[in-house]
């Protein structure tokens, strides 16, 4: 049985943060941040394509920054054209959408709080955070 991973995306305009689950499914994992300049339309895409490739994954949930209003604003649309991109290039994937609001919040008080990060460092490393979390909440919501 060829298990299967699932990858988690949290899209920002400069970098892009990038969580995997375990082979059951169950945990995420961060694994990196990619840099990318939204502007020229670089969004890191054979980097993607190489942790795709390699780790067998057939779907990517990504982060959808909601307004606390629940309403679409310009980086959850940003996100949302992001996922459309995605699919058009890979269109093997399954593309899914996880609310994010509060993510980068949380992991950046996790890091504060518990990892005691200083700023520099976490500024490295809060996407990857936000990634993680974003990819454990979709695969608790999976569980229930």
């Amino acid at each position: 049985m060829a298990y299967r991973r699932i990858m988690g995306l949290d899209v920002g305009s400069v970098t892009i943060g990038v969580a995997l689950s375990d082979l059951m499914g169950w945990t995420a994992q961060g694994l990196e941040t990619i840099r990318i300049n939204e502007s020229q339309n670089d969004f890191g895409f054979d980097r993607l394509a190489e942790i795709i490739q390699t780790e067998n994954i057939e779907t990517v949930v990504i982060g959808l920054p909601k307004n606390m209003n629940n309403t679409i604003g310009p980086r959850a649309e940003a996100s949302l054209a992001f996922g459309q991109r995605l699919k058009q290039r890979f269109p093997q994937l399954t593309i899914e959408y996880q609310d994010e609001r509060l993510t980068t919040v949380q992991a950046e008080r996790f890091l504060i709080q518990e990892g005691n990060v200083r700023r520099r460092k976490r500024k490295q490393v809060i996407d990857k955070m936000a990634a993680v979390m974003i990819l454990q909440n979709y695969l608790d919501r999976q569980t229930k």
